[in-house]
């Protein structure tokens, strides 16, 4: 069995064998991997077995493991989704990330306004309105509510129809030159104008067919009413879906609702592609980058993608189609039935057209993985203006393509934290970020705190055979140097370049120089250094105020009667984070079942 301190095994020893979700922890307390399990205390069990019966990825995530975490559920299924959760919150290190899945858009479409508008948003919300995306392709979505708004006339001001005050509200230019029919001056009726929103919602949806249909009908009725104009203006909207309609249009036999899932993998960088097919129409490919070890099984890499794309996508399908069978497939199929409020099923096609499409999805998924390769690898190979220019005004031997920079944050004798901040030709590597929870060092010794920071950071390179940065920048100026250089010689690192960049004048020291150098302010090196300089120090206070902010709320909840380990759990769980436990309000707090409301008010005052 893995070696563990007394305190881990006394809770491996007490593990509950509900369903929930664990969190493994390093020893500066940081969440490297987050996993869920029907059983807490089978699935825990099997990390801490002989390294010999784990995989390698496993063996270094057990090795690592200081402490753990456990939040349970009422059943497997809350636990996969409180697991989605959490990963895309913390996004550990074992992990299998989605990469920057915040930044890609959605359509909304305001249906709890009389008037709906159809906007682009980044984030979504708990509202009453309906969510279209993610689309990772955000100039073809653009394209596509632009042409929906224009063929259907949706409004794009931002005026409040009818106006609360009963004021009167003149018409823009979209009125003027036939993109908006005027409801903000009663020129077009709520149901005529719903109407329209129904249309665009029906195409997003993936729902064209039902759409044309729709419109054929209404075209025919204006015809015999004898509005021939009005059913022009039909004709011309049927003809223009149709021709998107037969651009997008696929061969898959039976009309149902489909996403093909595909990805492609070498070594840590993973592409993952999802055409989505509404209808027998292909109405949107997505792509995401993931992020995993190299030796990651491939189910677990796929596994993981469906939970963190599925969690948040509002337009659900009733088949999803995959390369290969999941361990959990059969719980994924319940959770998406249960998001949907219809059966959704979730297989593997072996042979035939569902096959065909699976074998397509995967041919563009190693497309687009081979231009990721290409991209990096001929960002590898260029070497920034800023970096060349500090390789010889610091005189090095070659350029410095990859730089850390280490800082410490305190408050008083309290909370003492480091941080350290890696770029790699001259661009932020967030990914190679570490925090550090001062552990070893007593009262205000910047020093020996800067000392123990690097012995951490440089005897977990050496263990794990990495590669040291070509530079590392030390905040600070001769005494911090002198101190650090000690600290690399004794764990075999004497050849590391490192500098000192001291903040009053901005002057570099090197450790075999008597006096620093001051580089011209115009300088695109000097820069640079401030730069990440200036990131260290925004990284070490951030995570400084998280450090106290969490030891101040955990001290207020320890602090009050009625309120222990179980009941903290309940309101980690509920809200996530201490931060939302210390941002709740009253109501929110009483509404947390197994916390009484007299507790919640002990709790709502000593966080206020």
């Amino acid at each position: 069995m893995i070696a563990v301190s007394e305190q881990l095994e006394m809770k491996i020893k007490n593990l509950p064998s509900d369903p929930g979700v664990y969190l493994f922890k390093n020893r500066d307390g940081k969440i490297i991997y987050i996993g869920k399990a029907k059983n807490l205390r089978n699935r825990v069990r099997t990390y801490f077995q002989s390294p010999q019966n784990l995989t390698p990825k496993t063996a270094r995530l057990a090795s690592a493991i200081a402490d753990l975490e456990l939040m349970v559920t009422d059943s497997e299924i809350e636990a996969l989704i409180l697991e989605a959760n959490l990963v895309k919150e913390y996004k550990p290190r074992y992990n299998v990330n989605l990469k920057d899945d915040k930044h890609f858009p959605y359509v909304k479409v305001t249906v709890d306004e009389p008037f709906p508008r159809v906007l682009i948003v980044r984030r979504l919300e708990k509202d009453n309105a309906r969510y279209f995306g993610p689309y990772t392709n955000a100039g073809g979505m653009r394209k596509t509510v632009r042409f929906l708004s224009r063929l259907f006339k949706i409004r794009s001001c931002n005026l409040t129809i009818p106006h609360p005050t009963g004021k009167e509200q003149k018409v823009c230019l979209d009125y003027h030159i036939g993109r908006c029919d005027g409801p903000c001056e009663n020129l077009q009726t709520e149901k005529d104008y719903r109407e329209q929103v129904e249309s665009v919602l029906l195409f997003l949806s993936g729902h064209g067919e039902k759409l044309i249909d729709r419109l054929r009908v209404k075209m025919a009725q204006l015809s015999k009413a004898m509005q021939y104009e009005q059913a022009a203006e039909v004709r011309d909207r049927i003809t223009a879906l149709e021709s998107v309609r037969q651009k997008q249009k696929v061969d898959v036999g039976k009309v149902v609702d489909r996403d093909i899932l595909a990805f492609a993998r070498e070594g840590r960088e993973t592409v993952v592609l999802v055409m989505q097919i509404r209808e027998g129409v292909l109405i949107g490919r997505q792509d995401f980058r993931l992020s995993s070890e190299a030796d990651e099984q491939d189910d677990e890499v796929l596994n993981a993608f469906i939970r963190q794309y599925y969690n948040h996508q509002p337009n659900l399908p009733q088949e999803v189609y995959i390369p290969l069978d999941l361990p959990d497939q059969e719980l994924i199929a319940g959770w998406l039935t249960r998001l949907r409020g219809k059966r959704v099923m979730v297989f593997t096609p072996q042979r035939g057209e569902k096959s065909r499409l699976v074998d397509l999805a995967a041919t563009n998924a190693r497309l687009l993985l081979d231009e990721v390769l290409i991209q990096k690898k001929g960002y590898r190979e260029r070497v920034a203006g800023s970096v060349q220019v500090l390789k010889d005004e610091l005189h090095l031997t070659h350029a410095p393509r990859t730089i850390a920079c280490v800082d410490i944050s305190n408050t008083g004798e309290t909370d003492a934290v480091g941080s350290l901040v890696y770029f790699a030709n001259a661009k932020p590597k967030k990914a190679e970020y570490r925090h550090f929870k001062i552990k070893e060092v007593r009262g205000q010794d910047d020093f020996a705190m800067m000392r123990e920071v690097i012995g951490r950071y440089f005897f977990r390179l050496k263990n794990e055979d990495r590669t040291p940065p070509d530079l590392l920048v030390i905040d600070g100026g001769k005494g911090q140097l002198s101190s650090v250089q000690k600290e690399l010689r004794s764990l075999g690192f004497a050849d590391q370049r490192v500098i000192g960049l001291a903040k009053k004048f901005e002057e570099i020291y090197f450790p075999d120089r008597s006096e620093p150098i001051s580089l011209p302010k115009a300088s695109a090196g000097l820069r640079l250094l401030k730069q990440i300089r200036d990131e260290a120090h925004r990284f070490a206070i951030e995570y400084n105020r998280k450090v106290r902010s969490k030891r101040t709320i955990v001290s207020a909840l320890d602090k009050l009667e009625g309120v222990g380990p179980k009941r903290r759990n309940l309101l980690l769980k509920h809200f996530g984070s201490f931060k939302r436990i210390r941002e709740a309000s009253l109501e929110e707090l009483q509404a947390v079942k197994g916390i009484p409301k007299n507790v919640a008010e002990q709790i709502y005052r000593s966080t206020h």
